[in-house]
């Protein structure tokens, strides 16, 4: 795993681990997770954004290498190369945010709404960067970020996986469901979320499934609610910040038929009792029995 000691890698090491698998992780040092199992870490500085060198301790064959954290073409190219010949697949973890339909919701994209929920062949974003302008906010790597290369890039992988992931949430990261009370003020608007657990075992799955070959995959819950019905079923919070710039008539609803019926995915967290959890939790600082 290049990456995957924080929140959703850590998580994604925890299912493998608990299926069996050996696994080896590459990175900084600088983080890391409680539910991380007992695993084989390679430390080196260059594992920081962009990762594109690897050291010779990697460089010996592996059944699957899972890239947690390619974020555009060179950290993907980089892979690829590095990669070529010693696995039999290289998976990209990507975004959902590579849809056209992400672009009209961002205003990026100029035209009408696209139709959801968003099958694995929706059309993609032709402006590219999403978040260039925005280094100051999330950081140096909203430069080159663009999860659109990045796929394009592990397509010329021999063998590779791709899975399109939606908004996760978890105790970890997002554990306040900040990206569901902060659109209280869009009611009607959707958007896919994953629980951290469900996404990483989407991911785990696909990683070591034969029918996930050369294949993408959407990531995500069955169904998605509107922002007022999740609020419904929710603790009641004050109104949170102004809604950002976007036009709300896009909403960005993933279709994830594709990796249920053909590998056979199911959730291990039920979504909705699990929102009410963290909702709960995070109303309650007493409360540490979220998982």
């Amino acid at each position: 795993m290049i990456g995957g000691t924080r929140f959703i890698g850590a998580h994604v090491a925890r299912c493998l681990h608990d299926a069996g698998a050996q696994i080896t992780a590459f990175h900084r040092g600088s983080s890391a997770n409680s539910i991380l199992p007992q695993i084989e870490h390679v430390l080196d500085p260059g594992a920081a954004w962009p990762v594109t060198s690897f050291p010779d301790a990697l460089m010996r064959d592996w059944d699957v290498v899972i890239h947690m954290v390619a974020m555009g073409q060179a950290d993907a190219e980089a892979a690829v190369s590095a990669f070529a010949g010693r696995t039999a697949r290289l998976v990209l973890v990507s975004s959902c945010d590579v849809y056209r339909a992400y672009g009209r919701l961002t205003k990026m994209e100029p035209g009408e709404p696209d139709p959801v929920p968003l099958a694995e062949d929706a059309p993609l974003r032709t402006a590219h960067y999403p978040y260039r302008g925005m280094e100051g906010e999330l950081g140096a790597w909203a430069q080159d970020y663009e999860k659109i290369l990045a796929e394009a890039a592990v397509r010329n992988a021999a063998d590779w996986t791709i899975l399109r992931l939606p908004k996760v949430y978890g105790p970890e990261d997002n554990g306040d469901l900040a990206t569901i009370y902060g659109f209280a003020a869009a009611p009607e608007w959707r958007w896919t979320h994953g629980h951290v657990r469900n996404v990483a075992a989407a991911i785990a799955l696909a990683a070591t499934h034969d029918e996930a070959r050369n294949a993408v995959f959407n990531v995500g819950e069955h169904h998605t609610p509107s922002m007022g019905e999740r609020l419904a079923r929710l603790p009641v919070r004050p109104v949170g910040p102004e809604l950002p710039p976007f036009d709300f008539r896009q909403p960005l609803v993933l279709d994830t038929s594709a990796i249920r019926s053909r590998l056979g995915y199911t959730e291990i967290v039920a979504e909705v009792q699990a929102m009410r959890d963290l909702a709960e939790a995070a109303s309650s600082p007493d409360r540490t029995d979220v998982s």
